[in-house]
């Protein structure tokens, strides 16, 4: 079974940053998709965005769009997210999901997950 571990959560200040990390053991890790997805307190798991299997392709989430780059290093079998700019709606866990195919913003569509690092933005 593939494991996906996200770190480098914690607390920052409005308009901070902070980058995640997700080291995959999927052996075939240079051929899926990677997306980022984050839940709020109280609110549904929300997509962030995601990259190609190549790095070629990026899509973020409107409300992230011009702050968080998403890349992501296939020797290392790790994927980043560099959040900018950071607000404190952006306070979440953040999760990292992995699948072959690109262009879904559902989580139900990514086959594995990882646990889950918790960032929270101070105002």
């Amino acid at each position: 079974q593939v494991q996906l571990v996200e770190s480098g959560g914690g607390l920052v200040q409005a308009g901070g940053s902070l980058r995640l990390s997700c080291v995959s053991s999927e052996r075939a890790f240079n051929r899926h998709t990677m997306a980022w997805f984050r839940r709020a307190p109280g609110k549904e798991r929300e997509f962030v965005g995601h990259i190609s299997w190549n790095g070629n392709s990026t899509y973020g989430a409107d409300s992230v769009k011009d702050r968080f780059i998403i890349s992501r290093d296939n020797g290392k079998n790790t994927v980043y997210l560099q959040m900018n700019s950071l607000k404190p709606e952006d306070t979440a866990v953040y999760y990292c999901a992995e699948d072959l195919r690109l262009g879904y913003f559902t989580p139900s569509e990514y086959h594995s997950w990882g646990q889950g690092t918790q960032v929270t933005v101070s105002s």
